[in-house]
C-alpha cells in the first residue's frame, strides 16, 4: 500500500453553491503546480466524514468559504481554533471540528498534529449558482498565494 504524503490540503465546498466553491477553485489552482509531499482532496463533507479525510496525515490545511459578516467579502485569513464556536452557523464544515479531533485521538486515530484553516469570507455561500461572484473571483489569487 502506498504511503500517504505528510500534508493534506483539504478543500471544502460545493460547485453548485456559487462562492461556497472558492476553496475548491483555490485547491485546483494549487494542484496545477503539483506540490511535492502534498495530497489535495476535494470534499463537500462535514462532521464525522472529516475524520476519515484527515486520518493518516501529520499536518493538514483546510480551505473553505465562510460567511461570518465580520469581515468584508474577499477577505482571506486563517481561522483560529477558538473561533470555531462562532463559525458553526457560518460553515457547516467546522461544526464540532475540535470535538471530532479529540474523539479521534481517544479512538487512537492518527490525525494531523498541525491543522490550519484558511478561509475566504464570502457574502452568501448558499446561493445556487455555478461560478464565483466577482468579489470571490477577484480575491482568489490571494487565497491561492496563501495556500502555497
Amino acid at each position: 500500500m502506498k504511503e500517504r504524503p505528510h500534508t493534506l490540503l483539504l478543500a471544502l465546498g460545493n460547485d453548485l453553491l456559487g462562492d461556497d466553491a472558492v476553496g475548491l477553485e483555490a485547491a485546483r489552482e494549487v494542484a496545477r503546480s503539483h506540490p511535492d509531499g502534498v495530497e489535495i482532496v476535494e470534499a463537500a463533507a462535514g462532521g464525522f466524514a472529516l475524520l476519515d479525510l484527515l486520518e493518516g496525515y501529520r499536518e493538514a490545511v483546510i480551505v473553505d468559504a465562510v460567511a461570518t459578516g465580520t469581515f468584508p467579502p474577499g477577505t482571506v485569513r486563517e481561522v483560529l481554533p477558538e473561533e470555531f464556536a462562532d463559525l458553526a452557523p457560518a460553515s457547516p464544515h467546522y461544526t464540532g471540528l475540535p470535538h471530532l479531533m479529540q474523539l479521534a485521538l481517544r479512538l487512537g486515530m492518527t490525525v494531523p498534529e498541525r491543522l490550519k484553516i484558511i478561509a475566504m469570507e464570502v457574502e452568501d455561500p448558499h446561493f445556487l449558482r455555478e461560478g464565483l461572484s466577482e468579489t470571490a473571483r477577484a480575491a482568489l489569487p490571494t487565497l491561492v498565494l496563501r495556500l502555497r
